[in-house]
C-alpha cells in the first residue's frame, strides 16, 4: 500500500531545507538533517522527494524566478540601453549572489556534486539563459544567437560569484566591474 502524501509534511521538507541550504549549503546540509529540521523521518522525505536535488531545484526556480521577475521590472524602468545593460550586469553579478544570504551559490554546490545517476535536468539554465539574452539583446546591437552566446558567457560569471560570495578573499563584483564590462560588451571605450 503506498503512502498517501501530505501537503503539509511536504511544505515541512521545503521550509527545513530552505532554512538549512540558506544557513550552511547545500554541502553542508543532508536529508537527516533536514527530516530532524522538519519533524520527520529520513525515509518520511523520501516519499515526497527523490534526492537533496530534487528538493533544491523545488526551492530554487520559484526563488529564481521571482527575482527574474523583479529584475525585469527594475530593467523596463531604465531607457538607456546602455545603462540598462550596466543595471543587469550589476543585478546578475553582484546582488543576486548576495541574496538570501547567498542561496544562489547553493545550485552550483548541487550541480558539481552531481553524480550519474541523479537526475539532473538543464531546465534552469535554459531558462535563466533564454531571460538574461533577451535582456542583452535589448541593449545590443546583436543578433539572438550573439546574444545567447554573451549570455552564456555572463551565466559563467554569475556562477563563479555565487560561488565565491563566502569567502573572505574571493573576487567580489562591484558597480565598477559591471560597468567597465558593460562598456566593453557596448564596444565603448572604457576611460583609464
Amino acid at each position: 500500500m503506498s503512502q498517501r502524501k501530505k501537503e503539509g509534511v511536504r511544505e515541512a521538507i521545503l521550509a527545513a531545507a530552505f532554512r538549512l541550504f540558506s544557513a550552511q549549503s547545500y554541502i553542508e546540509t543532508s536529508i537527516p538533517a533536514i527530516a530532524r529540521e522538519a519533524g520527520i523521518s529520513t525515509a518520511n522525505v523520501y516519499v515526497y522527494f527523490a534526492s537533496k536535488l530534487d528538493i533544491l531545484y523545488t526551492l530554487y526556480e520559484p526563488w529564481l524566478n521571482e527575482r527574474l521577475e523583479k529584475l525585469d521590472r527594475s530593467l523596463k524602468r531604465v531607457a538607456s540601453p546602455e545603462a540598462r545593460l550596466e543595471r543587469l550586469l550589476v543585478a546578475l553579478w553582484r546582488d543576486l549572489p548576495h541574496e538570501t544570504n547567498g542561496f544562489a551559490k547553493n545550485i552550483m554546490q548541487a550541480l558539481s556534486t552531481t553524480g550519474g545517476g541523479d537526475a539532473y535536468s538543464p531546465h534552469l539554465r535554459e531558462l535563466f539563459q533564454s531571460r538574461v539574452a533577451k535582456w542583452i539583446e535589448s541593449c545590443l546591437s546583436v543578433s539572438a544567437a550573439e546574444s545567447d552566446v554573451i549570455a552564456g558567457v555572463v551565466l559563467m560569471a554569475f556562477d563563479g560569484f555565487a560561488m565565491n560570495v563566502h569567502l573572505d578573499h574571493g573576487m567580489a563584483c562591484d558597480a565598477k566591474t559591471a560597468r567597465l564590462f558593460s562598456r566593453l560588451l557596448a564596444g565603448a571605450r572604457t576611460e583609464a
